[in-house]
């Protein structure tokens, strides 16, 4: 049944797939139908590609944007979730996150790109790589990109836990995190915070008590904005903990999983939803591939040995 199902789903046969692993000496390849590779699959730009025939609940949920990731929900990302994007270097955690802010700023949605690590420039330059146009999107206001240093992090012991806050640019004033140290002009839409790793390396072994106090703050305080947020975190290529003290992804709502999975000479990418409450999706690891517009997931491309 299971086998049967899969070929319904996929458009061939799985059970064809699991034979020839079983054939190979090492069992770790992601496998391709024998009529269709990533290749052959029509890759169309993202900010085209992103529409999807499925009927949304719009006031619930929302889509990526990222071709083919989204099929693998029955209707999309619950509103307001904090969603881990975790992943090694290199395996696209900072792309998908800007194909999401282009997507949804190019539909008029206002979104805000924290980042602790590149610069706006470098940010920038990624995103005119894909020919997502950022210049345009920022003019129009509907997207702000802003560098942060983790030295910006402050914080002190008090009654109520830890109090962070952020260092104002202009006058070098410490303005607290709650209500907001974003400057932002907007009610913001969708947030990116690149990365929970950066931040964290801004508390000493000692401290890391203080910086649980701090994450739980965090994600309180993302989620009273009323946004979408995705929260990035640096981990291994093939992960066990997901973020930086294991204590974050059972904060999240959600916890995205992206691999970046070394075969002899080659590198392959993949990517899962290890869970997201509230939302039903499929439970299985997928080829991914980044191309010259962007991310594209395939949710019929299983990748079953590696991971």
């Amino acid at each position: 049944m299971a086998a049967n199902k899969s070929k319904q789903n996929t458009g061939f046969d799985m059970s064809k797939i699991k034979a020839e692993i079983e054939r190979k000496i090492e069992g770790n390849v992601t496998h391709e139908s024998e009529t269709q590779t990533l290749e052959q699959i029509e890759v169309a730009p993202a900010m085209q590609k992103a529409e999807t025939s499925k009927e949304v609940d719009v006031k619930k949920y929302v889509l990526t944007g990222v071709t083919g990731f989204d099929e693998l929900f029955k209707q999309g990302i619950p509103k307001q979730s904090n969603v881990i994007v975790a992943g090694g270097t290199g395996s696209g955690k900072t792309i998908f996150c800007l194909q999401t802010l282009a997507y949804h700023a190019s539909r008029g949605k206002k979104c805000f790109y924290m980042s602790f690590e590149e610069t706006e420039e470098r940010l920038i330059e990624h995103m005119n790589d894909f020919g997502w146009n950022p210049e345009k999107l920022i003019n129009s206001g509907n997207l702000k990109i802003k560098k942060y240093l983790p030295t910006d992090i402050h914080y002190f012991d008090s009654a109520d836990g830890v109090e962070a806050m952020f260092s104002k640019e202009e006058d070098s004033q410490l303005i607290e995190l709650e209500p907001i140290s974003m400057q932002l002009e907007f009610k913001v839409d969708f947030i990116v915070l690149d990365s929970l790793t950066a931040v964290a390396s801004a508390f000493k072994e000692k401290e890391q008590q203080s910086y649980r106090f701090y994450v739980e703050k965090l994600f309180n305080f993302f989620r009273g904005m009323g946004s979408t947020n995705f929260l990035i975190t640096e981990t291994k290529q093939i992960p066990e903990v997901f973020s930086p003290t294991g204590v974050e992804e059972f904060l999240a709502d959600g916890v995205i999983v992206i691999y970046n999975i070394k075969r002899e000479n080659v590198r392959e990418r993949a990517i899962e939803i290890l869970k997201m409450r509230g939302a039903k999706h499929q439970e299985k690891i997928v080829a991914m591939k980044i191309t010259d517009k962007g991310i594209v997931v395939y949710p019929g491309q299983e990748v079953f040995g590696g991971v």
